[in-house]
């Protein structure tokens, strides 16, 4: 049986911006070899939660919507969007039930930017200038991503054959100007105008732009919970980036894993009752 993939609707009341964006997560679940559930964000806690009840993993999408700055603690900036609460509650529903049950999570954009709030960490609201963060659907390599070598991600693209040579870049997790480190570096897409500031409990840093330091992956620090976030859109390339599929298959394979425990455990039980 194909793990179950919850996928929040991305957006409670923009459904031209959800009928444009969801089959594409779809596609790639399903590429990955997973089902896709779409969870309805309108619908009540208790629906919500039956829902949930049948997923093996958690697919947290982009929206157009920010997370509200209230939630760590910020003023808002002019430039950001209107919070989604019924998005942000669904969001929060599927997370606490995912590291409850450590079930995998994945964030893609803003997907990443909910899970980081959620794990108590702050979002940079105003990104520096330089770097086209905001380009669009229509750049499919609109900036460099540095890879942490010793990360997690580095580990599901090199496995892939998804990663480049090692480059050398000038501008490494510290962000000071001539800090030469030898990193893994990728060209993707980006469409987004906030990103992680301070990270959040159990996330670590696992790549950054190296041309302005702004963190562009995330990924949870247990070697038993499956957890990763990327602010770019690993979802439109999944048919042309290896790096993308990688992503994809990684993490419905951990969905799997999950749900073949599960069943251990179930026959373990039932086999001692």
């Amino acid at each position: 049986m194909k793990p179950c993939i919850a996928i929040p609707v991305p957006h409670s009341t923009r459904p031209l911006y959800c009928r444009l964006s969801l089959p594409q997560y779809e596609d790639a679940v399903r590429q990955a070899g997973g089902e896709p559930l779409l969870i309805d964000v309108n619908a009540t806690p208790s629906e919500i939660a039956q829902a949930i009840k049948r997923c093996d993993g958690v697919l947290l999408p982009g929206s157009p919507a920010d997370v509200d700055p209230e939630k760590y603690g910020a003023a808002r900036h002019p430039d950001t969007a209107p919070a989604d609460a019924f998005r942000d509650n669904t969001d929060e529903l599927l997370l606490q039930d995912a590291y409850n049950m450590r079930k995998p999570v994945f964030g893609i954009c803003y997907g990443l930017q909910s899970l980081n709030v959620w794990r108590t960490g702050t979002l940079d609201q105003a990104l520096p200038k330089g770097v086209n963060h905001k380009a669009g659907r229509n750049v499919a390599q609109a900036h460099r991503v540095a890879v942490d070598p010793e990360s997690k991600l580095a580990a599901i693209l090199r496995e892939a054959g998804a990663l480049p040579q090692l480059y050398r870049v000038e501008t490494g997790r510290t962000g000071n100007p001539g800090h030469a480190t030898d990193d893994l570096v990728i060209l993707v897409n980006s469409s987004h105008h906030q990103a992680p500031e301070v990270l959040g409990d159990g996330l670590r840093l696992a790549a950054w732009c190296p041309d302005d330091s702004v963190k562009e992956a995330v990924e949870g620090t247990s070697p038993d919970h499956f957890v990763l976030g990327v602010q770019w859109h690993p979802e439109r390339t999944c048919d042309s980036e290896p790096a993308s599929g990688a992503m994809f298959r990684a993490f419905v394979k951990a969905a799997a894993d999950w749900h073949k425990q599960l069943e251990r455990k179930q026959q373990d039980f039932e086999s001692v009752r």
